[in-house]
C-alpha cells in the first residue's frame, strides 16, 4: 500500500539506546509521523513487546499502519493528539508504560506536500494544519490575527527580531486584499526586514513561518502538562526520550526535566529540605544528544536536533 507519505526518523541509534526497547513491555510513540522510529523500536523488541503510535494526521496513520502491518496486533495506530496520551491510553487499558518517544519536529511528508502549505520554498495555499479537521488554519492567523498578536507569536515562537515591522507590514497589506498562498507571505516578510539583513544562507521568512505553525497547531501550549502527563504514565525504570527542533521546545524540555530530578522548592538558604518533595526520575542526558556529522550531511533536518532522556524513579525508594 502506497501513500506518498515519507519520513526520515533522526538519530535511530540514540533513540534506541536510549528507550532500552529490549526490555520488552508496552511503548507509546506519540508522533508516529510515517512510522519509522515505530519501526526500529518494534524491530528491538523482544516479540511480547507492544507499540501504541499516536499522530492527529491522518496521512501519517495511513502510512505507518502500512508500514507496520508485519508486525500485526504488536501495534495499534491511535487519531489523536499526544498531549492527551493519558486519556487515549486509559481508553485502551493502559495505565502505565516502560518507554516513550515524542519527536516533536514536522514530518518530512508534511514539510514537502506543497498542498499543506508548510513550506516557504514552493507555493501552496496558506494551511499548516497536522490536523486537516481543526478549525484554525494560517490562512486565518496571517488574515485575522490583531497585529500585536502576530508581533507576539513572530518575536515569541520565531525569535524574530523585526516582528514588529513584519507584522505591520502583514496588516497594511491584507487591508488591500487576503494573503493567500506561502509565497505571498513569504517575500512579504522578506520585504519587511532590512535589506542589509535578507542575505542569509536560509530565507528570512523561516522564523515567522516556524511561528506560525506553532501558533495553528498549539505546539507550545500545554507542552510542559503533557511531558509531565507523560513522566506519570511511566513505571519505575520506565524511559521517556525526546526529540526537539528548536530553542523553544527544548527550554521547556530541559527545564520539565530539571524539575523531576530536582523537585525541592525549599530557599537554598534553608539547611535542610523540608518541603518533602522526593526525585521521580534520573536525567540521562546531561547535555543534549545531537546528530553525528555523518546524519546532518544526509539528511539536514537533523542538523537542529536535540535529544534528551529521563528515567523514571520510585519516589519512595529512589530506585528505577
Amino acid at each position: 500500500m502506497e501513500t506518498g507519505f515519507h519520513h526520515v526518523p533522526i538519530m535511530v541509534p540514540e533513540v534506541l539506546a536510549l528507550l532500552e526497547p529490549a526490555r520488552g513491555g508496552v511503548f507509546v510513540d506519540g508522533t508516529l509521523g510515517g512510522g519509522g522510529h515505530a519501526e526500529a523500536v518494534l524491530s528491538a523488541m523482544p516479540e511480547s513487546g507492544r507499540l501504541f503510535g499516536i499522530d492527529r494526521d491522518d496521512e501519517a496513520l495511513k502510512a505507518a499502519s502500512a508500514r507496520l502491518s508485519r508486525f500485526g496486533d504488536r501495534f495499534t495506530a491511535i487519531k489523536g493528539n499526544f498531549f492527551d496520551m493519558r486519556s487515549l491510553l486509559y481508553a485502551r487499558g493502559i495505565e502505565k508504560v516502560d518507554g516513550i518517544l515524542l519527536d516533536l519536529g514536522v514530518s518530512s511528508y508534511q514539510l514537502d506536500a506543497r498542498e499543506r502549505g508548510f513550506s516557504y520554498k514552493a507555493e501552496a495555499p496558506l494551511d499548516m494544519r497536522m490536523d486537516q479537521s481543526a478549525p484554525l488554519s494560517a490562512k486565518i492567523v496571517v488574515n485575522e490575527w490583531p497585529e500585536e498578536e502576530l508581533r507576539r507569536i513572530f518575536y515569541e515562537y520565531g525569535e524574530e527580531k523585526f516582528s514588529a515591522k513584519i507584522a505591520r507590514r502583514i496588516v497594511e497589506r491584507r487591508k488591500e486584499a487576503p494573503i493567500e498562498t506561502t509565497t505571498e507571505l513569504a517575500e512579504l516578510i522578506k520585504s519587511a526586514i532590512p535589506a542589509k539583513f535578507r542575505n542569509e544562507p536560509q530565507h528570512p521568512a523561516r522564523r515567522c513561518f516556524q511561528a506560525i505553525r506553532i501558533a495553528v497547531n498549539g505546539e507550545l501550549d500545554g507542552l510542559n502538562d503533557a511531558i509531565v502527563s507523560a513522566h506519570d504514565l511511566l513505571k519505575p525504570g520506565g524511559r521517556l526520550a525526546i526529540l526537539t527542533f528548536h530553542s523553544l521546545e527544548d527550554r521547556i524540555v530541559k527545564n520539565a526535566f530539571r524539575t523531576f530530578e530536582n523537585p525541592c522548592t525549599c530557599p537554598k538558604s534553608a539547611p535542610v529540605c523540608i518541603c518533602g518533595k522526593k526525585p521521580t526520575a534520573k536525567v540521562l542526558t546531561r547535555h543534549p544528544l545531537v546528530a553525528s556529522e555523518e546524519e546532518q550531511a544526509m539528511n539536514s533536518r537533523a542538523t537542529s536536533a536535540k535529544l534528551r532522556a529521563i528515567v523514571r524513579m520510585d519516589p519512595v525508594s529512589g530506585s528505577y
